[in-house]
């Protein structure tokens, strides 16, 4: 009985293990899940950083294939185009210097529903002098009462 060990445990000396050279992606696979649907619910969350609160009407949405030029007033009247705050007066000299189209390209102007209509209509105005002819008022669409 004793040589039947001592055979045993030779043979596992001798005998080497493969080495296993796998990689095993499953963990990877999972983070890329989790990473792909923080992002899709993130991005609609991203396009104007402004906080506003739009008033309701029953216009229909105008289809846009590119990101619009966005100017927003807040309750505050403070103005904004896109994301970052521009004073009144320099409305204009940035929306020229951007312009490409000039009066064929369309501008959007989003005014919090607690806003001074006159704040309002003076923005526009200086969306006129910039050379803009096409502008949109972006309102939420109306619930049915």
């Amino acid at each position: 009985m004793g040589s039947d060990v001592s055979i045993g445990a030779r043979r596992a000396r001798g005998q080497r293990r493969a080495v296993m050279s796998e990689i095993n992606v499953t963990p990877m696979v999972d983070v890329m899940l989790v990473l792909l649907i923080i992002f899709m619910v993130a991005a609609p969350l991203l396009t104007v950083g402004v906080p506003i609160d739009l008033p309701e009407t029953q216009a229909k949405s105008i289809e846009q294939d590119r990101e619009p030029l966005t100017l927003s007033v807040n309750d505050k009247g403070q103005v904004f185009l896109q994301n970052s705050e521009i004073k009144m007066d320099e409305i204009v000299p940035k929306l020229k210097a951007i312009a490409k189209n000039g009066s064929d390209e369309r501008i959007f102007v989003r005014g919090d529903r607690k806003v001074d209509y006159g704040t309002v209509m003076r923005v526009m105005g200086r969306l006129s002098a910039a050379g803009y002819r096409r502008v949109a008022l972006v309102t939420e669409f109306e619930q049915g009462n």
